[in-house]
């Protein structure tokens, strides 16, 4: 089971992994530890990521990037229209009210949507973590902000959905930060909380929590954040600052250029790093625009200045969540700065003169998300036993209820009414049940009670409750079960309708099984881990929450009552038990892709996905023929100059020169069947000089080893030796025939070849001799290593015969003369081993180890 952290920013992301000795950052194919979040579509392929950065100058329109800011907004949101003017692709309003993304692929114009763009980021994401793995990756854990509404996370798993993920949890990217920091300290105390506040400034917002640790415990106090004041903003007052005074001394306008926007705002950010570590700091560009080279020079005080209605949003934020949390500035004992923009300087003043103490930087500020995710993923997965270590995180929203009345079910008539269910600070996960008196269908709307902070619909969603069966009983109750699941999103998870009934059979044993059955109803339909928390928070809640679980039309009820009546039932009325039926519920989600949409969604990724790999095969395939004709050229000139014949080389040349002009004109654009036909068609010339090549260079060696052989089993057999002697001598004469035999042959074929140029095709193949010399090998070592007539007295005689006779050619060696010494080592391991049974036994032995090993 895959353990995997994604942390997706705004403009780049982290994958992090969990090992056996902790969480590593994945690097990606350039071996960077970040990747860009981009999306480019070419005319035959896309590229993501880093292949997708490096296309982003030279096809901005086509360069999908900044998706988080795009993902679960509509299109009129005043917020996505300030970002959209910076951004150079096209984006629409949909049929829906929600952005479209228009680019052109495979040479026609495309609309995606920006939680597809997302899915495709993810899917790169993915396969970087499964090349480093060498695994598949499903199972992981996604860092979201914690301003993301509920359709935003929604998005997020119709995203991951897309890309063949299925994330455990999306968590905030701040506890996620506090995850990472306090699961490694050893030092926070048992009893007295450790306020620590972290403050996260990332490319294109700020976030702040503060979280309360004891030993074993992490507890999120409060959130805050701003949606748009992150490390962007000083870029583009750069940006702007530099577009107008290049106007002015060069007369050029670079915001009617796409290119030259990209370019100099890439300029301004390198320009921003640069300023955070000097005083001062230039700026040169070369043809910006107009073929005209630009320059620019700015101090640290000077971009402080034109910076400074950014800064001065910076206190909003941790005003807030001081206030949230109910503490005062001396309460906080620490602040943690993290994020890619918290390196300017002038940020870090502003904390230090808020906190009254300076930011401390424990961990690393662009990679501690993601290991807070990876470390999340390991708590909720079986495969890692991890530090017992609680995270209590709290919903920053609150969430309520509303309905209309109806006139036979209360006396408001039909005025709406509303429940608060889920109120800020809300511990996740958490299920709450609400009842109503209702005997007809009827819908309930999923709404945010206050959006100040949000900028969002207040609708999430609607839900409509019905049809009902029939209904005996004059006042039925119908529990309506909501839950606030791990990734922060709410909904309505069941309906039961409760009636109480008369049975002639007394009770018995029945009430226990139907509230056995009750239970069963009502566990959560979760993951498998969390599943028991949520049953406990539901119990909880159930009695210390009476007047916010329970409402009849607007009246407040115990959110106990129907269990609560089922006890009464027992002992009161023996005759009564209370009858449960599950009445169907329908989902709305607003702005939500529908799971046919996603489906169709998912299968388009196949395809593209699909489209991108053949097209990488073909790249390959190109660059192999490429490679062949410049490798091939040199070698005719070098190495292979005596194994071909003046016609062939030159009629091998002009072939290779003619493959060459091919590549970069007709041939520049073919398919993959193509290049390996071209590519076949030259080794049908190469491959016969290969040959030559190779059978020159290894014929010695091979020659050496037949003629070790041979001399070695000659030499056994015409040795004087006691260890020989139970061989009879007709036996050993057949030996020596065969010594003679292959010696005669060798002879022969040496002298045909030596006789033959080295472009000639040869007629001694290293192939031929390696099977003369198994043949020898395999004929000779069974009658040169027959054991000793078996002694009874002497069980040792009979064990070592064997051993001798096996290493009857190295015996050979020892007592062989001066020249079969000067034989290289590995000859005489190879001629004299190689069909060996005794030399097979150890291998067997290995291989029964290895396994064992695995096992």
């Amino acid at each position: 089971m895959s353990v995997v952290g994604f942390d997706f920013g705004n403009e780049s992301c982290i994958v992090a992994v969990a090992r056996q000795r902790g969480i590593d950052v994945v690097l990606n194919d350039e071996s960077k530890r970040e990747t860009p979040a981009i999306v480019c579509f070419g005319e035959k392929q896309r590229f993501i990521g880093t292949a997708g950065a490096a296309s982003s100058t030279m096809n901005p329109k086509n360069s999908i990037s900044q998706i988080k800011r795009l993902i679960g907004r509509q299109f009129s949101d005043p917020e996505l229209q300030r970002d959209l003017k910076s951004l150079p692709f096209n984006v629409t309003e949909g049929p829906d009210g929600y952005p479209l993304i228009h680019a052109r692929y495979l040479g026609e114009m495309r609309t995606f949507t920006p939680t597809q763009v997302l899915g495709m980021v993810l899917s790169n994401l993915k396969s970087i973590a499964e090349k480093n793995l060498n695994a598949a990756v499903v199972d992981c854990c996604i860092g979201i902000p914690v301003y993301f509404t509920d359709l935003q996370r929604r998005a997020v798993l119709d995203a991951a959905t897309i890309a063949g993920l299925h994330p455990l949890r999306l968590i905030h990217e701040t506890t996620a930060t506090a995850l990472a920091y306090g699961i490694y300290k050893t030092d926070l105390p048992e009893n007295d909380q450790l306020n620590v506040a972290f403050v996260d400034i990332g490319h294109a917002s700020m976030q702040v929590c503060i979280a309360g640790f004891k030993k074993g415990q992490l507890k999120i106090l409060a959130h805050s954040f701003d949606r748009s004041l992150g490390g962007r903003d000083f870029d583009e007052v750069l940006f702007q600052h530099f577009a107008a005074k290049f106007k002015e001394e060069y007369k050029i306008d670079v915001l009617q250029n796409a290119r030259a926007c990209i370019r100099l705002r890439t300029a301004c950010e390198k320009l921003k790093k640069v300023l955070s570590a000097n005083p001062e700091a230039p700026l040169n560009i070369e043809c910006l625009m107009d073929e005209k080279d630009v320059r620019g020079f700015i101090k640290r005080e000077e971009f402080e200045q034109i910076s400074a209605p950014i800064l001065q949003r910076v206190k909003r934020p941790l005003e807030k969540a001081l206030a949230d949390a109910g503490l005062a500035v001396e309460n906080v004992h620490m602040v943690e700065v993290v994020g890619s923009a918290s390196r300017v300087p002038a940020m870090l003043k502003i904390l230090t003169e808020f906190f009254g103490k300076e930011p401390r930087r424990t961990m690393n500020a662009s990679e501690c998300v993601a290991r807070g995710c990876a470390l999340e993923c390991a708590i909720l997965s079986p495969t890692f036993k991890v530090r017992e270590f609680q995270v209590n995180e709290s919903f920053p929203f609150p969430v309520s209820l509303s309905w209309k009345g109806s006139g036979p079910d209360s006396q408001a008539g039909g005025a709406e009414q509303q429940q608060l269910v889920f109120p800020k600070g809300n511990p996740i996960p958490s299920i709450k049940a609400v009842t109503f008196h209702k005997s007809s269908t009827f819908t309930v709307d999923v709404q945010y009670s206050d959006v100040s902070d949000l900028q969002a619909p207040p609708k999430i969603s609607t839900y409509t409750i019905g049809p009902f069966p029939t209904i005996r009983s004059e006042r039925p109750k119908l529990k309506v079960k909501v839950r606030l699941n791990l990734h922060g999103i709410v909904s309505v998870e069941s309906a039961t309708l409760l009636e109480e009934e008369e049975v002639e059979v007394p009770v018995s044993k029945e009430p226990e099984k139907d509230n056995s059955k009750m239970e069963t109803d009502e566990a959560p339909s979760g993951t498998a881990a969390p599943s028991a928390n949520e049953t406990d928070v539901n119990m909880q809640d159930a009695k210390g929450t009476a007047e916010a679980a329970g409402a009849e039309n607007g009246v407040a009820e115990s959110g106990d009552k129907p269990v609560k009546m089922e006890t009464d039932t027992k002992v009161e009325a023996p005759k009564k038990k209370v009858k449960k039926t599950n009445v169907p519920v329908a989902e709305l989600v607003y702005g939500a892709m529908l799971p046919a949409d996603v489906q169709k969604a998912v299968e388009k990724e196949f395809e593209m996905a699909l489209q991108d790999r053949v097209m990488e095969e073909t790249k390959d395939k190109k660059n192999a023929v490429e490679a062949y004709v410049y490798d091939m050229r040199n070698k005719l000139s070098d190495k292979y100059h005596d194994f071909v014949t003046a016609p062939e080389k030159e009629e091998f040349t002009a072939k290779l020169q003619e493959t060459e002009d091919w590549l970069y004109e007709d041939g520049e654009d073919e398919t993959k069947g193509v290049y390996v036909a071209k590519l076949e068609e030259l080794k049908k010339q190469g491959d016969p000089l290969e040959e030559r090549y190779k059978e020159y260079m290894q014929r010695g060696t091979v020659i050496d080893q037949l003629a070790y052989c041979i001399n070695s089993y000659r030499e056994a057999a015409m040795s004087n030796d006691p260890k020989f002697d139970h061989i009879e001598l007709a036996e050993k004469q057949k030996v020596l025939n065969e010594c003679v035999e292959a010696e005669a042959w060798l002879r022969e074929k040496k002298q045909q070849q030596d006789q033959l140029p080295k472009y000639a095709t040869p007629v001694l193949l290293s192939a031929d001799v390696r099977k003369k010399a198994e043949a020898l090998d395999r004929f000779c070592r069974p009658i040169m290593t027959k054991p000793k007539p078996t002694k009874p007295a002497s069980p040792e005689t009979q064990a070592n015969p064997p051993p001798q006779g096996e290493g009857q050619c190295q015996g050979a060696d020892a007592n062989a003369s001066p020249n079969h010494n000067n034989v290289p080592s590995e000859n005489a391991t190879a001629g004299s081993g190689e069909a060996a049974p005794a030399s097979a036994e150890p291998m067997e032995t290995d291989k029964s180890e290895t396994a064992s090993t695995t096992a």
